[in-house]
């Protein structure tokens, strides 16, 4: 059901898309428009994983260096039937992680300093399962598409605005141009930020499915969000905040929060997490809701 409703989303995305370029452009600026999309995307696809990883001065880790992460992550991966990603430590004191790479032979996971030091071995273990269901179900590729989609439409907005003000499209009434300039960058955001909640769930489904215990991932959320909410990851951007396991900016508080949220509420995530420990037949039906 979750993949069917983000291949809905994602394809929702493309023809607002579509649909402020013809308006802006006709057939022929929504064709130069896609076409600049598909050459972001071609950037991002290739190229994400390393500018994410620099971008947050992340530092590749050997198994001399770090022996027990490397053993969580040997196990974890062979259990999820992965080939083991590159890991990599962030020298940060609030505690967080993400996986990047566009699919399971190029990815990496980064895992923050003060994220090893609070959490015990299982707790780490459940944050590296839930990274790792990100890499089985290419998430990363899906948040890069997404976020190209929208980046895209927001662009071709300032635009329409810009021409709306100064007369640049005078067959063209700018009251409505001014409009669909301001809905429709919102609704593409609204949009991309649903498709990142929904692949939270089916990764922390994911967690507890390959760890079998869904209260260490549990335990593990609770410690993160209470970190999180008294600061949040230096250089975190709205843009690549989808990333992280709980959001770098848990601690800043703002209206229409729960709207332009990029993550599930940690009561939602523990309370889904709780379901799994159903009856084998209950359980069974969540599962198959979240496949």
């Amino acid at each position: 059901m979750e993949q069917i409703k983000t291949v809905f989303l994602l394809t929702l995305l493309t023809v607002l898309f579509v649909m402020l370029g013809a308006y802006f452009g006709g057939t022929t600026g929504a064709l130069i428009g896609l076409l600049l999309a598909g050459g972001m995307n071609f950037y991002a696809y290739f190229y994400s994983d390393k500018m994410i990883l620099k971008h947050y001065h992340a530092e590749p880790v050997t198994p001399g260096q770090n022996p027990r992460l490397y053993r969580i992550i040997s196990s974890l991966s062979s259990k999820a039937g992965l080939p083991e990603p590159a890991m990599y430590v962030i020298r940060e004191e609030t505690p967080n992680a993400f996986a990047t790479g566009r699919d399971p032979e190029h990815a990496a996971v980064a895992i923050t300093e003060g994220l090893l030091r609070l959490l015990s071995d299982e707790e780490i273990e459940a944050v590296m399962a839930h990274e790792l269901s990100h890499v089985k179900h290419r998430d990363m590729l899906i948040a890069t598409v997404a976020a190209t989609i929208a980046g895209a439409i927001a662009m071709i907005a300032n635009v329409m605005q810009f021409g709306a003000m100064f007369g640049s499209n005078r067959d063209r009434n700018p009251i409505v141009m001014i409009l669909l300039s301001i809905l429709l960058p919102v609704a593409a955001s609204v949009i991309q930020m649903t498709i990142s909640r929904s692949r939270e769930f089916m990764a922390d489904a994911g967690s507890a499915r390959i760890t079998g215990h869904p209260e260490w991932l549990q335990s593990a959320l609770r410690k993160l969000e209470a970190y999180n909410t008294q600061g949040f990851v230096h250089g975190a951007t709205p843009e690549n905040a989808h990333l992280f396991i709980v959001s770098p900016f848990s601690g800043k508080r703002v209206s229409f929060s729960d709207l332009f949220r990029t993550h599930p509420t940690t009561e939602q995530r523990i309370a889904r997490l709780e379901a799994l420990k159903l009856p084998e037949v209950e359980t069974k039906h969540f599962e198959r809701h979240y496949r």
